[in-house]
């Protein structure tokens, strides 16, 4: 199996200007998902971005690296024109790994497109288990129900699946087992990519402000599966940012 690894890295960030760039360790941050990514056993692995300071950091360790569009408005839109770019085949499986995560597992990465490569479906994706209760009423932490094939059957900010008895009793503790949130990485057959962006926005995605719920609205299946390796938190913060370094200096001393 073959696969092709896209990061988008895009410049701009409202709450860490900047954020490829962020110095963690010595290297910028997209250059430790880069190498992360690389060790997941992809055949290319390709950096997106919209920002020429992000190209020629980039430019510096790989020559893997395409210059797209600041209007895209969403990372699909910006993973389709990459697949253009590199005028990828149809068939071939694209898994779109965020360019915020420097602690990315790689055997994850590996995960989700093989269980894209052993299906018919067009996309996949992985989540873990929910180990906190104060996920499951979080609405940052997005919820996922699936059924018995691995088809995910919907995505949500909602505590799903409802406990009916455990929230209607007080003495009732929730069963944690039950919920699953949802990890942002996808894989792609690539000539769906063109596919999704051509549907209809769904009056779901809007309600919910979750992008996936466009594929399943529209009657395409979503591959779920629980991740091999609980992936750590992406960096959107200053605080965030600082407690990658202090891992990654304690792991390292």
């Amino acid at each position: 199996m073959e696969f092709v690894v896209v990061i988008p890295a895009r410049y701009a960030s409202t709450r860490l200007p900047g954020k490829p760039l962020a110095d963690i360790c010595g290297k910028p941050m997209i250059q430790h998902v880069y190498e992360k990514a690389c060790l997941s056993g992809a055949s290319q692995v390709i950096i997106a971005t919209d920002h020429q300071k992000v190209f020629d950091e980039v430019s510096t360790f790989t020559n893997d690296v395409v210059m797209t569009r600041e209007d895209h408005q969403s990372g699909t839109e910006r993973l389709a024109e990459v697949v253009a770019l590199l005028n990828l085949d149809s068939n071939t499986i694209v898994v779109n790994v965020q360019g915020d995560e420097p602690l990315l597992a790689p055997d994850n990465v590996l995960q989700v497109a093989k269980l894209l490569n052993e299906s018919s479906a067009p996309m996949a994706t992985l989540s873990v288990a929910i180990e906190d209760k104060d996920d499951i009423f979080n609405p940052n932490a997005v919820k996922v129900v699936s059924d018995i094939n691995k088809n995910a059957l919907y995505f949500s900010r909602a505590s799903i699946p409802f406990d009916r008895h455990a929230m209607l009793d007080e003495k009732r503790d929730l069963e944690l087992s039950s919920f699953q949130r949802h990890v942002g990485i996808y894989a792609y057959r690539a000539g769906f990519i063109n596919q999704y962006i051509a549907l209809s926005v769904s009056p779901l995605e809007l309600l919910e402000s979750l992008e996936q719920l466009r594929v399943l609205y529209h009657g395409y299946s979503i591959k779920i599966e629980q991740a091999k390796v609980a992936p750590h938190a992406g960096v959107d913060t200053a605080e965030d940012l600082a407690k990658v370094i202090a891992f990654l200096q304690n792991k390292n001393a």
